[in-house]
């Protein structure tokens, strides 16, 4: 379905021409300046992309959109936030406020969708993996939710198994989230729940914890964390193999952990 252009109220041919000369489609937060949340909510702005009306929110990184009459789940790439509706778990420490946040920006609204062939068409789960942009006055091709939820401290950044296209802009959102004390990781936020470093270079929590062993409480590891598939391999079994992947390391459930790793 194609939606209606629409003019950008307010703003003139001339100053669109020169924000936005030279910027590319689907560059990511870190290219704009900082928006505010009528900017994302309340636009009008369309411009000349497919967009897709969204039918559901069901969590902070899961949504439903409707695409050519089929309501389709989409999960949003490089982005993991604390469980709302998993009924394995329970909710997790500013899961509320994550889907709160998405349902403010996404609800209502359409969005337009852009595909990263490195991480496939679907998960194991069915759902479309994709970015997602809502329409934003501050540009004409949408605000990127993915990074814009882990800027602000709603979510981490996450690598399933291979790298994605905004693998770097998302880490580097995450570890300004975790500086400045945004959301989660704000000073007693989760109790404890979380375990924040304000040291940039050591934001991503490593693989080893202290005494030896591995983090198993919680969604802490990336495939990128390990340097070595064996090292991987060690952690996965050491929390509980297949029975508690909760680093979802086992991308597609054979039980051997990411095999992109020498």
């Amino acid at each position: 379905m194609r939606w209606p252009i629409f003019a950008v109220v307010g703003i003139s041919a001339a100053f669109v021409l020169g924000f936005y000369l030279g910027k590319t489609s689907g560059a990511p937060i870190s290219d704009v300046p900082a928006i505010s949340e009528n900017q994302i909510a309340t636009s009008t702005s369309t411009a000349n992309y497919e967009w897709y009306p969204v039918i559901k929110v069901v969590d902070g990184d899961t949504l439903v959109i409707e695409m050519d009459g089929k309501n389709v789940t989409l999960r949003l790439i490089g982005l993991d936030t604390p469980e709302t509706v998993d009924p394995r778990k329970p909710v997790q420490c500013f899961g509320k406020e994550a889907s709160e946040k998405a349902k403010q920006i996404l609800a209502g609204t359409s969005v337009r969708i852009e595909m990263d062939p490195s991480q496939g068409e679907l998960d194991k789960y069915g759902r479309l993996l994709a970015y997602v942009y809502v329409p934003a006055d501050v540009r004409p091709e949408g605000i990127l939710v993915n990074e814009y939820m882990i800027a602000e401290g709603y979510g981490h950044e996450y690598t399933y198994n291979l790298p994605y296209k905004y693998q770097a802009e998302f880490k580097a959102a995450e570890r300004k989230a975790r500086e400045e004390k945004r959301g989660l990781w704000a000073d007693g936020a989760c109790a404890g729940g979380v375990n924040v470093s304000t040291d940039a270079k050591t934001a991503v929590p490593p693989p080893v914890v202290a005494g030896g062993g591995y983090e198993c409480s919680r969604n802490a590891y990336n495939c990128s964390d390990f340097k070595t598939q064996t090292e991987a391999q060690s952690a996965f079994e050491s929390c509980g193999g297949s029975s508690n992947d909760i680093h979802k390391l086992d991308s597609d459930g054979d039980r051997r952990v990411c095999e992109s790793l020498p």
